[in-house]
């Protein structure tokens, strides 16, 4: 048998035949690649870092932003690079620069216009988004609907919705899951989803919730602008910070509603425990079965978010899930201790599944952990191996490169020990890249045809 050190080589090498299905991402039909040098130095990770280095800004780039904002953005983070090169996120940011386009030098106040015009310059060829996803065999991603704009990038794309959280919580905000329903109501299709933090500003809405049936009313309603043919899942987010209540009824609701203007964690739990349990009992009805994708353990802070889940929400998530045995689930976890106890949920539930590697647990340190408990604890039908929640081509592609070099390392050391052998290995490898995806959630590869999407609806006026 094969040494640990050389068989992680051979896995490694074994592993790139094996194509992938990207579960989820954010990537745009109007800019599959990269558009400057902004796009993949600042993705929000990288942000992220660069924030707790010292730099000044901790807020995500516009996704269209101004030249000027731009480059401002991009000029004031270049000192505070150097800090963060031990990060396991400067590491896909070195991949990608090293292996697509060529860039082996720091970012430097005096060099970072040549590559931004390098990364413009190819940003133009529509090739070469495809060919990025080609060289990591990447066949197919799944994004937000409305990405999916004119339908140009529909042999790259099939859709999710990610349009309206009804147990997603805001930074100082109790009444945040009505205000995202009410913002829903007033539109005739599905739009991009208010931003993880919303930082209090809050457009005025047409219409606001006063009653139990007003809340019906706005379900249904979002309900109808939505074309279940044409999505395979539902994304959404279910926060620690709100106790579910099981049976909230509509008197309940009315009164909580009335004191929605001096709101606190008491209102928050019985909007979200109503809103939240009428949506999956619709959503479990429909003819039409998808997936219900939900992120866990990210709590919102002033810009981004933190790792943290209380041990009362993994219990009122496992009676949600029992409460709707006929919907299946997806579980999105940023939290490690938390791994191990979805894993035994997936065992006793059969409608849970778990996905990838999210948020603040995808780092090199943290994804063999992930992938070496779970190939312990839950059978591959259940576990899809990647998807990389990326805005680019190129992070998808970085981080298909990392997941394989991590999946790697497990697999061999599965095999030095004797738990595997290597045929053993890659057929497990297979199955959660590549079979489980199209097994569970209807993924289909881009030599395969998807049915076409509808034309939008105007919006409403």
């Amino acid at each position: 048998m094969a040494s640990f050190e050389k068989l992680v080589p051979q896995m490694e090498e074994a592993l790139q035949e094996i194509p992938l299905l990207d579960a989820h991402t954010h990537m745009d039909a109007k800019h599959l690649a990269a558009r400057g040098l902004d796009d993949v130095a600042l993705y929000h990770m990288v942000i992220s870092d660069l924030y707790s280095a010292g730099y000044p800004d901790g807020s995500r780039m516009d996704e269209w932003p101004t030249e000027k904002d731009r480059v401002r953005r991009i000029e004031t983070a270049i000192p505070y690079y150097p800090a963060i090169q031990n990060c396991g996120v400067a590491w896909g940011l070195r991949i990608i620069l090293e292996d697509l386009y060529g860039w082996k030098k720091p970012i430097t106040a005096e060099n970072w216009r040549k590559l931004d015009a390098l990364i413009k310059e190819r940003s133009g060829d529509t090739a070469w988004p495809r060919e990025i996803l080609d060289r990591v065999k990447i066949r197919r991603t799944c994004t937000e609907t409305w990405r999916g704009h004119d339908g140009s990038a529909d042999d790259v794309f099939q859709y999710s919705l990610e349009w309206c959280f009804f147990a997603r919580c805001q930074w100082g905000e109790f009444d945040a899951v009505l205000y995202d329903l009410e913002n829903s109501w007033q539109y005739d299709k599905p739009q991009p989803p208010l931003p993880v933090t919303t930082g209090g500003k809050r457009p005025s809405v047409p219409r606001e919730i006063k009653s139990a049936d007003d809340a019906d009313a706005a379900m249904d309603h979002y309900f109808a602008c939505i074309s279940f043919d044409e999505i395979l899942s539902t994304a959404q987010h279910i926060s620690t910070d709100i106790n579910y209540i099981d049976n909230v009824t509509k008197e309940e609701f009315n009164k909580a509603l009335a004191n929605r203007k001096r709101a606190g964690a008491a209102e928050q739990d019985i909007y979200s425990s109503y809103l939240f349990e009428a949506f999956l009992t619709r959503l479990e009805n429909l003819p039409k079965r998808i997936m219900f994708q939900f992120s866990f353990g990210a709590e919102p802070l002033p810009f981004e978010s933190g790792s943290r889940i209380r041990q009362e929400t993994l219990r009122s998530l496992a009676n949600i899930i029992a409460r709707h045995p006929r919907q299946n689930f997806q579980s999105f976890v940023s939290s490690m201790h938390a791994n191990q106890t979805l894993a035994t949920f997936c065992r006793e539930l059969p409608n849970l599944s778990l996905a990838g590697y999210w948020w603040h647990n995808f780092f090199p340190s943290f994804i063999p952990r992930i992938i070496s408990e779970r190939l312990d604890m839950v059978s591959t039908n259940k576990l899809v191996g990647f998807f990389s929640d990326a805005y680019t081509s190129e992070w998808a592609y970085a981080k298909a490169v990392m997941v394989r070099k991590c999946l790697a390392r497990v697999l061999a050391e599965k095999v030095t020990t004797g738990q595997y052998d290597t045929k053993l290995a890659l057929d497990v490898a297979r199955r959660i890249l590549w079979e489980t995806p199209q097994n569970l959630l209807g993924m289909v590869p881009k030599s395969e045809p998807v049915k076409a999407r509808a034309k939008a609806k105007p919006k409403k006026k």
